[in-house]
This record gives structure tokens, sequence and C-alpha cells, in this order.
């Protein structure tokens, strides 16, 4: 379903981390850069560059946000009340391609992202395309009926390597999830640490 095999692995190399714990990310075996000079080693970084870095890797785990969908959030969460980076990680969440890999009707944050772009994803009964929909409490998010026995969908709810969080409740006999609440930073289960906070420096430089 994902057309971006091969660059989602080149972000897990280029950050040297395997951002979304998959068993097959590289990492797990070349814990280098990819590119000719990859082996060299790494210099330390300034702060700007830690905080860059931080928010690349923030920014990656979402799968194809671009700088401005990106960006934009951030501004959102600094505008709302309460702490800024907080409420940048529950915008996040809240994405309808995020809360569809959460839900673990996809294998990949990329495949979820095409996977709703081709309409099998429904809000509250009605067809939604958009990746970066927005999803609020107590929405419920179903398969289309056409959609429930594909291949990838059966093969994603039966993955050992991630476990579908609290604030979203699933039955994966109906392909039904209901987003129950906004999570906190502390709820979001990612397979590497994450550095919000850094985020906010960066763009409040």
């Amino acid at each position: 379903m994902s057309k971006r095999t091969s660059t989602k692995y080149k972000i897990d190399r280029r950050l040297g981390e395997n951002i979304w714990g998959r068993p097959r990310s590289p990492v797990n075996r070349r814990d280098y850069a990819p590119g000719e000079h990859g082996q060299r080693r790494r210099g330390k970084l300034s702060d700007f560059g830690v905080q860059l870095r931080a928010k690349q890797k923030l920014k990656g785990y979402y799968g194809n946000i671009t700088e401005k969908q990106f960006k934009r959030a951030y501004t959102e969460a600094s505008r709302m009340k309460g702490d800024t980076s907080e409420n940048l990680i529950g915008l996040l969440e809240r994405r309808l391609d995020a809360v569809v890999y959460r839900a673990k009707f996809v294998p990949t944050v990329f495949a979820a992202r095409q996977f709703v772009n081709h309409g099998h994803v429904k809000v509250n009964g009605r067809r939604v395309n958009i990746p970066s929909y927005r999803v609020k409490v107590d929405d419920v998010i179903e398969l289309k009926d056409a959609s429930k026995d594909m291949a990838l969908v059966l093969e994603a709810t039966q993955l050992a390597e991630r476990d579908v969080p609290d604030y979203i409740a699933v039955d994966h006999n109906k392909m039904v999830a209901t987003f129950s609440r906004v999570p906190s930073f502390s709820d979001v289960p990612y397979p590497v640490q994450m550095e919000p906070n850094l985020v906010v420096e960066f763009y409040s430089r």
C-alpha cells in the first residue's frame, strides 16, 4: 500500500534511529547514515542541530507531513491554552491518518495516508479522504465494508510489534475505532524518545 518504502527507511538511517520500531528497519543492521560518507564519525551537534533533529524526527514519524503542515500545527498549538509541546502532540495524534495507524488498521503511517486518500475510511458514517482531517473526541472511525477484508488490513491487525493505545477503543471484528480522548505526550507509544519541547524551542527561536 505504501509507495515510500525506500524513503521511510532513509529517514530511519539518516536519523540513526528506528523511529517506528519496525523489525525490518535497516538501522537494526546498519546504525550509520546512508551514502558514501555515512560511516564517518558524527560530530557533536550544536543546540540548533539538536533542536532541528528533534523536529525532523517528530515530523518524519508522522509520515508525509510537509514542513508547512507541521509548522501550522505548531502555530496552532502555541495559540492554545496550556503547554505548547503537549498541545502539538495532541494535534498530531488527532490527524485521521495517525488514528487509522494507531488503531492498527494499516501497518505503517505511510500506508495510513494512502489508505485514507483512497477513500477506505469513514468518520461518523461519512467517507473522509483527507489524511490531515482532525478527529474529535468520541468520533467513530470505521472502514468501508469492501475494505475490511483487505490483506493489508488483516495483516496489520495481527502485528505484534505495537499495541493500540488506550485513548483509542477498537473492535477489530467490526473494524471500528472510537477516539476516546486527546492524549498527553506521555500517553503516546513512541518507539523512540521524542522531544517536542525541543521542537517548540526550534520554532520559537
